[in-house]
């Protein structure tokens, strides 16, 4: 009986090269076909009509597209979004040609490159004050909400001895880093003032620090509980508003030599859930987290010592995560290592017709699953030992770190 024609699914350079090895292929024959297997597209936004109609011409001319708005060849808009049509070896063919295109081509030709770069390379380590979490494989952070009034566990970890017992749990459960948060960031959320924050988390963060070995993170979007909490210890500032809220923020991290995770959000809490309707959602987080990224290099903090996080339930609907989950690969633009923080939320509730927070971890553990796939290498969950062995699962099942030969 005849063998069925196969379909490969080849996302990366390193998978095309093993395809390649398996059938034999010469050397140096893999080296020259191992990027034509890897298919990529990318949109180019607000192209000038004239650098608009030489790109297509050079994709078209190395046997690749590009796709642009009617009437961009006659010129007869301003500019126009291009979507780059083409396999990998025929991006960075166009890179090498662009830099001899005016326009501003060379401009965007490097912005190119760096894309492709960083989707090839992505990062493998994360600062954070006087420590470098490794990302040789994903990463659990765990929730310690001491607060009266966090969505699902709101008030069982107010008092120091249960948040303390709490973390020596998570500890057991294999945790990588803990995230204490004295402010609910619900929807709907009454604003928490600085003092206040700052005598709910300071005494866990110095008890941590004295009882707990795995770093800690401190999850506020206010400078002055960020400088209260960096003196008592933690490692990393989680900042909810991506450094929107309180831009000084940047600077109290920056003093500190600590980490710095930037979400995306749409508003503070009391008011984000109002409007959920974007434009171009991933478009527009993007730009986003990179205004944060930016803030952020400009007070002094290294790009190492950040990461992002597309905010899954700040300012979206269910619709809107679900989006977020699909195309979370996109955010690997940005070059920084992606959290995601699913745990319990409200669209798995509705989705699976679990009003009860508790008792969303299956569906939980599905969107950590997910998230491993499309690279996200920090977790940020309640329950700790299922999401870890649900993310080392999908990340043996994907290719990472697991040497499956000797299993």
């Amino acid at each position: 009986m005849a063998a069925l024609p196969r379909l490969l699914q080849v996302t990366d350079e390193a998978g095309a090269r093993r395809e390649l090895l398996r059938i034999g292929v010469d050397p140096a024959g893999v080296a020259r076909m191992a990027d034509k297997m890897v298919g990529r597209l990318v949109k180019l936004v607000d192209v000038s009509c004239p650098a608009a109609n030489i790109l297509k011409q050079e994709m078209l001319s190395l046997g690749g597209d590009a796709a642009v708005a009617r009437g961009s060849v006659a010129c007869s808009l301003p500019t126009t979004d291009v979507l780059l049509i083409g396999s990998l070896k025929q991006l960075r063919l166009l890179v090498e040609r662009l830099g001899r295109q005016p326009f501003g081509l060379r401009e965007q030709a490097d912005r190119i490159g760096v894309l492709l770069q960083r989707l090839e390379h992505p990062p493998t380590f994360l600062c954070g004050r006087g420590l470098r979490l490794e990302l040789d494989r994903p990463r659990i952070m765990g929730i310690l909400n001491v607060t009266p009034d966090s969505f699902s566990d709101g008030g069982r970890y107010r008092s120091l001895p249960a948040a303390l017992e709490r973390a020596r749990e998570m500890e057991r459960d294999g945790v990588d880093l803990i995230d204490v948060g004295g402010e609910s960031t619900r929807p709907g959320a009454p604003v928490v003032s600085s003092q206040e924050e700052i005598d709910r988390v300071v005494p866990v963060v110095e008890a941590l620090g004295r009882e707990i070995s795995c770093p800690i993170s401190v999850d506020t979007s206010k400078s002055a509980v960020a400088r209260a909490a960096l003196a008592a210890g933690a490692h990393f500032i989680n900042d909810v508003s991506g450094l929107h809220f309180d831009p000084p923020l940047a600077e109290a991290v920056a003093q500190a030599g600590a980490g710095l995770f930037l979400m995306h959000t749409r508003g503070a809490a009391a008011t984000m859930q109002a409007d959920t309707a974007y434009r171009d959602l991933t478009g527009e987080i993007l730009e986003y987290l990179q205004v944060g990224i930016t803030r952020a290099e400009a007070a002094g903090i290294p790009l190492d010592r950040l990461a992002v996080d597309p905010g899954i339930g700040f300012g979206k609907n269910a619709s809107g995560n679900l989006e977020i989950l699909r195309r979370l690969g996109e955010f690997r633009a940005l070059g920084r290592p992606i959290l995601l923080g699913t745990s319990r939320k409200s669209f798995i509730g509705k989705i699976l017709d679990q009003p009860e927070p508790a008792r969303r971890l299956y569906g939980t553990l599905a969107t950590v699953v997910l998230g491993v796939r499309e690279g996200a290498m920090i977790h940020r969950v309640h329950e700790v030992a299922p999401a870890r062995e649900a993310a080392l699962m999908a990340w043996a099942v994907h290719g990472g770190g697991v040497a499956t030969e000797t299993l």
